[in-house]
């Protein structure tokens, strides 16, 4: 065994040495440090959460009007609704909620973005031209009116949200896919392997591809935390998730009839959506310097 994996070490010196090197300069940024705490943090509390909430019954809007409004104490840490429900459960109920449309927009947007940006970048003229003439008539809308004109259409909840953010997201990576393509495509080693009289496929998928997954990967990261805040502004306005479900943007809409007095109904979401949208741009950051040590501010 040892002789193995000392084989495999070998095999894998540079590729350990660059892990190495990229988690030492992520480490020196405790803004990029404090962003994978809260980044772990909610994407543990969304695997775990039905199994450690203290009341799983309010997850589903159970009654309970005995405890309604009650503020915060031992027995209901962020304290209850109206209807007596417990809103640490659904808060961290709701992070599951929450995780599942940033990567379900994101996933989708990346899905149809990436191709088209690979395909005007790497085969330019009519193929860019055309693609990046569509993709310019999307980014002419601004993203949340054409999502709300997309959402009023097929109608509130959820899903009719996760789709008409996923068709706002996806112009952005066509830009930043395409630029990059447009750069890789002139490089020494992609120039020899057009010369040796390798495919367009295998260009794409062994030399365009895997080198701009540095850039896709950090705009995921920012995107998540964006993609969490669009979703909730749908349900604070009544278009996205609707009651008893229990997503944040819905439970603050829900909340601010209530205040100020009962002020601990929007304030707890409130503050998971600012801590989820802080971790994941922290993150992102932290990223980006890694990657790209030269795009560092400081």
């Amino acid at each position: 065994m040892s002789a193995t994996l000392q084989r495999l070490r070998l095999e894998h010196a540079g590729s350990l040495r660059r892990l190495r090197f990229f988690a030492w300069t992520f480490a020196r940024s405790p803004s990029a440090l404090l962003g994978l705490v809260l980044v772990l943090a909610f994407c543990i509390l969304t695997l775990i959460g039905p199994w450690i909430v203290p009341y799983p019954e309010h997850a589903r809007g159970a009654v309970d009007l005995a405890n309604r409004l009650r503020p915060p104490s031992a027995a209901h840490w962020f304290g209850t609704d109206e209807m007596g429900n417990d809103i640490l459960t659904r808060v961290v109920i709701g992070t599951r909620t929450s995780f599942w449309i940033g990567l379900t927009i994101t996933g989708l947007a990346a899905l149809v973005g990436v191709p088209l940006g690979v395909a005007a970048g790497y085969f330019g003229g009519r193929v860019r031209t055309v693609l990046m003439r569509v993709t310019d008539v999307f980014l002419a809308v601004p993203g949340l009116v054409l999502a709300l004109a997309i959402v009023a259409a097929l109608g509130p909840g959820i899903l009719h949200g996760v789709l008409a953010l996923a068709v706002v997201w996806w112009p952005g990576y066509v830009r930043l896919i395409e630029a990059k393509a447009l750069t890789l495509r002139s490089e020494a080693y992609v120039e020899a392997a057009r010369t040796m009289g390798a495919s367009h496929t295998r260009i794409l998928f062994r030399h365009i591809l895997p080198n701009c997954m540095g850039p896709l990967v950090v705009k995921a990261s920012m995107d998540m935390g964006m993609a969490i805040l669009a979703a909730a502004s749908l349900g604070f306005i009544g278009l996205g998730a609707k009651p008893p479900a229990p997503e944040w943007g819905a439970m603050i809409a829900t909340g601010r009839s209530y205040m100020p007095d009962w002020w601990w109904y929007s304030a707890f979401p409130g503050l998971c959506i600012f801590l989820t949208v802080l971790g994941f741009n922290l993150f992102g950051d932290g990223l980006r310097d890694t990657l790209d040590p030269r795009s560092a501010r400081g």
